[in-house]
């Protein structure tokens, strides 16, 4: 057995298990994923997305805030906690509303979120009204030394867009969203991190330009943070290949140039973690020709299997692996009692298995990968009962 776990770790009871050529990591944090509750439990809920989530390792979820109702209300998120915790035994952690509503106009009550229990604010995937809104709420952020997750992508380049723009968009005759979209966002989102002095995180960067442009801020200094999707890492826009719908995702599959760039970025340290970008839909929500599907990919289910390959393909070590799913996620959520709540996950590197709706636990089936097998799974999880 490879023991993954940090030094002072808690070591779990392995009297009687079969560990042989198993690796033992601490539970993994997913720094971006949609549980569905509250608002839009026809495709998921707290009990399903975190059950799902406990069976595949995944203790610890960032909970973004385009719910419904939107969560900026901090006096609600203690209940929300709880909640996940009792219904699917997950410690949810909730990024609050950077703006009203997500409407990228006013600020959110942010002092309320703070005392809430919000580990930092965002405006979602939503755009701002404009540049100065944006820095002033940075600047109003700043005063109560709240981090803040940026998703970056500029709407007027990227609204009506399905896939990545380039040649396999335009085969299939659908409206693309350039690499500029994200990029020209990000790289004004570094200037006004800079200006401001806030903390920032990136969540899932795709582009060749984000990479770089992120390794130029570390570079300076700047207290920045990124994180991309495990998908991304996987596939690219030839997925799209016959209109498969489970493909279609925000930020959409980039090239094979971006994708070798976010491969050398995660080598090099310039992507601090990975996360699943976990969004389950139900059966009917992709049944609509590509473009108008809905978008997202169902992750906690093949998120451990595909981390494996990562180690199978020469691109990370099984340590590094840990810091990028497990160490470096959860210091960027600012879980500070890590440690204490403890855990570990037993996974078995050679165990393949096919993804089908029968052995996906997530309500949602919604992934390009389905019919495939796959490679590394969960073989035990030891976790507190909730």
């Amino acid at each position: 057995m490879k023991n993954l776990l940090p030094t002072d770790w808690q070591q779990p009871n392995l009297d009687g298990i079969d560990t042989q050529g198993k690796w033992l990591i601490p539970p993994i944090v997913d720094l971006c994923a949609r549980l569905r509750e509250p608002g839009h439990q026809s495709h998921g809920t707290l009990a399903s997305e975190g059950r799902a989530a406990r069976a595949n390792g995944i203790l610890h979820v960032v909970l973004p805030p385009d719910t419904d109702p939107i969560l900026q209300n901090g006096s609600l998120l203690k209940g929300l906690r709880e909640k996940a915790l009792h219904d699917g035994g997950v410690h949810l952690h909730i990024l609050g509303a950077l703006t009203n509503d997500l409407g990228g106009e006013q600020p959110a009550n942010l002092a309320g979120l703070k005392q809430g229990g919000a580990i930092a604010v965002t405006n979602a995937g939503r755009g701002f009204a404009n540049d100065l809104v944006m820095l002033r709420c940075l600047e109003y952020a700043a005063t109560f030394g709240l981090k803040v997750f940026f998703y970056p992508d500029e709407p007027s380049l990227s609204k009506g867009g399905v896939a990545h723009e380039g040649y396999i968009a335009s085969f299939h005759g659908l409206q693309g969203i350039p690499w500029l979209a994200e990029t020209i966002a990000l790289s004004k989102q570094i200037l006004m991190a800079e200006e401001t002095g806030i903390q920032v995180h990136f969540s899932q960067i795709t582009c060749r330009t984000s990479v770089e442009l992120i390794a130029l801020a570390k570079k300076k200094g700047l207290p920045v943070t990124c994180d991309v999707a495990m998908h991304q890492l996987h596939l690219t826009d030839d997925d799209i290949e016959g209109y498969d719908a489970n493909a279609y995702v925000l930020p959409p599959l980039r090239s094979n140039t971006d994708q070798k760039a976010l491969i050398e970025g995660l080598k090099d340290g310039t992507i601090d973690a990975i996360c699943s970008h976990h969004e389950p839909l139900s059966s009917s929500a992709k049944q609509a020709p590509f473009g108008e599907a809905t978008p997202g990919i169902s992750n906690f289910d093949t998120f451990v299997a595909l981390g494996v390959k990562l180690v199978k393909d020469g691109i990370l070590t099984p340590e590094q692996l840990i810091e990028k799913i497990c160490l470096n996620p959860a210091k960027i959520a600012g879980i500070t009692n890590y440690d204490a709540i403890g855990g570990a996950v037993l996974i078995d590197p050679e165990l393949s298995w096919c993804v089908s709706k029968d052995t996906m636990l997530s309500a949602g089936k919604n992934t390009p990968f389905i019919g495939q097998t796959l490679t590394g799974k969960v073989a035990q999880v030891f976790f507190d009962e909730s």
